[in-house]
């Protein structure tokens, strides 16, 4: 098994597309965000939600836009290095990565006027990267894939399962995936003999002796935004943000286990190819205000409402099997197969539906010190559970809509910033994040027996911890900023849903760095 899997981890790098969505897990990965922005935004934590006057606050709290009293263009690029560390397998990619270009026009109303400025702005970055490469290998003590695949077909005859087994001879059966109610990948293990028959006339799958799974992801959540923000007698800020996300993400898995029955024996593999697009529109509302006139002490608050998606996905997989049957005979039987999804459903698979992700309410607090030190600080709130899924026609998906509210929870989100001045034109900075943990601990995968998906692995993610630090330099018209962002998490991969099934431990990290240049006129 292991030489086996190894070499799969050394071609797999050859294969590319993806899986499949519209669960728990799908909701989770769309909903929420992750620190990026500009090198000054991130080198600060993003805690500038009352500071404001960095173009990325456009995205957090639409009002900091409003501070602005010059125009501004600029655009940031960077490294990923993201690492997967699970039971002896490590994971290292790194990749380049342009993460924001945008521009504020400042345009001052007058000084006699409550008004002051009028500013608008746009702003493109990388919301969410969702680059990742992973591996295991685990023992499974009996337990295996195989009977979940027979879980899927449970409600099946004998009779039906035979018919789908030779649906070639079957008088009206010409596509056994067609057949309503008959599970995708419940069909491909019966197809393969993954999935038979026992003495009580049952679906029965296989015993697992040890598994192995790689998985890779990539893509990302594109983030478009405009602005438009005032500013009140230079102490309150208002602002407005219509942003638009861009959709596109790609995962390839491949599964293979040994399995046995008594003297029968044998191995599978399942590969997975799902790919994400579509395109969603929120708006977000923002206020700061100076409380006390004379103090630079500023309050922050910011609504988004859902982001309201429009996605398509697209998906495929094929499983080949060897299995080598012990009949006490003097010559052993062997079976080897391969079935693929695209020889029947055209290729690949398509099916669009909606998504509405939760609201997102933020407060923030900040203040200079002597025009020396800026503080910031920042809290967010977005209820994962309240997302929800619809069909193309409108009709809501209750089941899924179900999962989601049972194995999804409310995320905290804390963020805190400092900047110093060192000289007029070098600033050092450093930031903190602290998010709580998406999912329930008692989240899991469950395939329902009219499913159409083929992947069953799952991972459950626990709190997120975010440190950074950053330099800038600020000229007369040019800046440079430069930050480092350490990111880390802890996660339990499931290779499919079993009660018994114990969880590959993942630490996972990611190293960013992020050069900002640009110019204010």
């Amino acid at each position: 098994m292991k030489n086996k899997f190894l070499l799969a981890i050394s071609a797999f790098a050859l294969i590319s597309a993806g899986a499949m969505a519209q669960t728990q897990y799908e909701t989770a990965r769309l909903t929420g965000s992750e620190l990026n922005g500009t090198a000054r935004f991130v080198g600060m934590g993003g805690a500038m939600g009352a500071l404001g006057a960095d173009i990325s606050t456009m995205n957090t709290n639409p009002a900091g836009i409003g501070l602005y009293r010059s125009n501004e263009i600029s655009t940031s690029f960077g490294f990923n290095n993201t690492q997967t560390k699970s039971g002896t397998y490590d994971s290292d990619r790194t990749r380049w990565s342009w993460d924001q270009l945008g521009f504020v026009y400042s345009h001052q109303i007058g000084t006699a006027t409550d008004l002051r400025f009028v500013n608008f702005g746009f702003n493109y970055h990388k919301s969410k990267n969702f680059n990742r490469a992973f591996a295991s290998e685990v023992g499974l003590n009996g337990l295996s894939q195989t009977q979940q695949m027979a879980n899927m077909v449970n409600h099946l005859s004998a009779a039906e399962i035979d018919d789908v087994y030779n649906y070639g001879d079957v008088e009206g059966l010409s596509n056994p995936y067609d057949v309503y109610n008959y599970p995708y990948l419940g069909v491909m293990g019966i197809r393969s003999e993954l999935v038979g028959i026992d003495a009580n006339d049952r679906p029965m799958g296989w015993y697992g002796e040890s598994n192995g799974h790689i998985g890779r992801e990539i893509g990302g959540l594109e983030s478009y935004d405009l602005n438009i923000a005032f500013n009140v007698k230079d102490r309150f800020y208002f602002g407005l943000t219509m942003g638009i996300n861009n959709v596109n993400y790609r995962q390839n898995t491949y599964y293979t286990e040994d399995i046995y029955d008594g003297p029968h024996s044998g191995y599978y593999e399942l590969e997975n190819y799902y790919k994400l697009e579509g395109a969603g529109v929120d708006l977000k509302l923002g206020a700061i205000f100076r409380p006390i006139e004379d103090s630079p002490f500023r309050i922050g608050a910011a609504i988004h409402t859902p982001m309201w998606y429009t996605l398509t996905e697209k998906y495929t997989s094929q499983v080949y099997d060897k299995l080598t049957y012990d009949f006490g005979e003097p010559e052993l039987e062997q079976f080897e197969c391969t079935e693929a999804l695209e020889d029947y459903v055209n290729g690949v698979t398509l099916r669009d539906y909606e998504m509405t992700t939760p609201w997102k309410f933020q407060l923030s607090a900040g203040t200079t010190i002597a025009n020396m030190i800026a503080l910031g600080a920042e809290y967010e709130y977005q209820d994962f559970s309240t997302a929800r899924l619809r069909y193309e026609n409108g009709e809501k998906n209750h089941e899924q809509n179900l999962n989601v509210k049972e194995d999804l929870r409310g995320v905290h989100t804390l963020r805190v910033g400092m900047e110093a001045r060192l000289a007029p034109e070098f600033s050092v900075r450093a930031g903190y994040n602290y998010t709580t943990a998406p999912f329930r601990k008692t989240a899991y995968k469950a395939l329902d027996y009219n499913d159409m998906r083929t992947d069953v692995d799952y991972t459950n993610t626990f709190e997120r911890n975010t440190v950074t630090v950053g330099l800038g330099y600020s000229g007369n018209a040019f800046f440079a900023d430069l930050a480092y962002k350490y990111d880390t998490y802890k996660s339990e991969f499931y290779a499919f849903s079993a009660d018994a099934l114990r969880p590959v431990k993942t630490d996972n990290n990611r190293h960013q760095v992020l050069l900002t240049m640009g110019v204010r006129f």
